[in-house]
Formats: structure tokens, sequence, C-alpha cells
């Protein structure tokens, strides 16, 4: 039998520059289309421009993380994916502020079938979204996390994450679809950041909590086979 891996030590992170990246990603992604969306109907804008021109803060976040890095990692690749089919599916077909909701509903439906998708993949998508939020983008950081890789433990965490995940946004974007129906527009315009946003708290407080409980759980297992190995040893 081999011995097992023992779990790679996490590099000194700069607290400011991850800070920073959380930030701007909840200031870009969650804050700044809410205002936006407020500001632009109460100069008269119709709903459906207002919905449209408020989902231009996150290709801004996108491009500030390229510029900061210098480099397109593969988080970067899917949300400028994302990005594209929500413009596309936005901009052909029928354009209403409710016809809008039902596109923006499928595209976080066809992000959970990408999830999903991605453990057919060497590597499932929240590895890397895991990446993306748990190092600070320095070369070293991101060795150490591709490091844990070998762990049989990392790697089902990575997979359940990912099922969690695709399974969730599955279910997100069809009760919004449905509620875009069932309810008038107006409401659904205010229950609608609720349920993206409280959906998508809910699944990082599960994943920091998952993340916590697993990472202690390695760190006991590694600290029991260190002492089976010492005992061994004092016995040979």
């Amino acid at each position: 039998m081999s011995a097992p891996h023992a779990q790679p030590a996490a590099p000194a992170r700069s607290g400011a520059a991850v800070a920073i990246g959380w930030l701007l990603t909840i200031g870009l992604n969650v804050v700044a289309p809410i205002l936006t969306y407020g500001a632009l109907e109460d100069r008269g804008w119709s709903e459906f421009s207002a919905l449209l021109v408020s989902g231009a803060w996150p290709v801004l976040d996108t491009v500030i993380h390229l510029v900061w890095h210098r480099k397109m990692d593969e988080f970067a690749v899917v949300t400028l994916f994302l990005l594209a089919l929500t413009a596309v599916v936005s901009l052909v077909g029928a354009h209403s502020t409710r016809a809008l909701l039902v596109k923006d509903s499928a595209v976080t439906g066809l992000f959970g079938i990408l999830c999903l998708g991605t453990l057919l993949a060497p590597k499932p998508l929240m590895f890397y979204f895991g990446r993306r939020f748990s190092t600070d983008g320095t070369p070293e950081s991101h060795a150490w996390w591709n490091g844990l890789w070998h762990l049989e433990g990392f790697r089902a965490v990575m997979r359940l994450m990912t099922i969690v995940w695709g399974t969730a946004y599955l279910v997100e974007a069809a009760v919004r679809i449905v509620l875009s129906y069932v309810l008038s527009t107006d409401t659904m315009v205010v229950v609608n950041p609720f349920l993206i946003y409280g959906t998508l708290g809910l699944l990082v407080l599960w994943t920091v909590r998952t993340a916590k409980r697993s990472r202690a759980e390695g760190e006991a297992r590694a600290a029991e086979a260190a002492a089976t190995a010492a005992a061994a040893g004092a016995k040979a």
C-alpha cells in the first residue's frame, strides 16, 4: 500500500489582494447591476433596457481580472462564455421584460448543465472556481491549489460541490421561469434578485462550510497516518 500523500501547505497569501478581489466581484456582479437598474428605471428607461444595460457590469469584472492577472484562466473563459450567451439570448426572440427574465433564467439553467457536464472532464468546474476564490492569483498559490488534486478526498469534494452547484442552478432556473409567468413583471423584478443572490449565498455558505469540514477531516487523517507510521517505525 502506498504511503498517504501529505496535504500541501498553503502558501502565504495576500489578504489585501483576496479582499479586493472579493469586493470587486461582489460589487460588480451584485451591487452595481441592482443600483444601475434602479437608476435607469428612475430616469425613464424601459424595464427591458434597464435590465439589459445593468448586465454589463459583470463584463467589467472579467476585464479587470484579465488586466490584473494578465492571463485568461478557466474561470474567465466560463464567465465570458456565459456573458456572451446571455447577450445572444437576450437580443434574439421577443423583446419584453418577461422574456428577458425567462432568458436569464435559461442561462443559469445552462450553467447548471455545464457544471454537471464537467464531471466527465478531467477536473470538474468547481475546481477552477475554487482556485479563483481560494488563491490570490499568484503562481505559488495556483501551484498549491493544483497540488491538492492528488488527494482523493479533495477530488471527491470538488466533484460533490460541482454536483450540488449544478443541481441547485437547474432547480433555481426552473423556479424562476415558472414564477416569471405566475407573478406580475413588477413583482418578478423585485423577486428575481433575491432568487439569484439568495441561491448564490446559500451555495457559497454551504461550500465554505463543506470546505472547512473536509480540510479538518483531511488534516485529521494525515495526522493519524503520520502517527501510525511513526509507531511502526519505532517498532522496527
